[in-house]
């Protein structure tokens, strides 16, 4: 609570933009924080969205936001918590409402793979992994998945 006076219609709408909060150890530490929700995402309210759309379109800030930090020898992937799946080279990313999400990649061997999560059991862990020698640039899905959400494909 501050001492800021909120009309009825503020205050509900206020209650519905995305927050972010993150604390760290290094101050010099760039993170989902530091960057500021896009309007694409920011404009239509949570209570709108399916469980699905809302976690998609987190995952894709926060896995952009790993990608900025990577130098060019290095793509994202990510790991699996309790299972021997091992490592995904995220390829792309979706979702199914209401309550599914998907990513799309191939493990270390260049076979393909699928996760299909469902969002109370999202648990997703962002890796560097090295980039492919032959190719010329990392692959930044993160960039393609936001500008995907900018032009309202979703």
């Amino acid at each position: 609570m501050g001492d800021q006076i909120e009309t009825a219609a503020e205050a509900a709408e206020n209650s519905a933009l995305p927050r972010v909060h993150e604390v760290h150890n290094d101050p010099e530490a760039k993170n989902a924080k530091d960057q500021p929700i896009p309007k694409c995402i920011a404009e239509k309210p949570v209570a709108q969205k399916s469980p699905a759309q809302w976690a998609y379109e987190r995952t894709v800030l926060y896995l952009k936001k790993f990608e900025e930090g990577l130098d060019d020898g290095h793509e994202i992937a990510m790991g699996f918590a309790g299972t021997d799946a091992g490592v995904l080279k995220i390829d792309g990313m979706g979702y199914f409402d209401p309550d599914v999400v998907t990513f799309y990649g191939t493990d270390p061997s260049g076979s393909k793979m699928q996760l299909v999560q469902h969002v109370s059991q999202l648990n997703v862990v962002f890796r560097a992994a090295p980039k492919e020698v032959e190719a010329e640039k990392p692959n930044r899905i993160g960039f393609k998945l936001l500008q995907d959400l900018e032009q309202g494909e979703t």
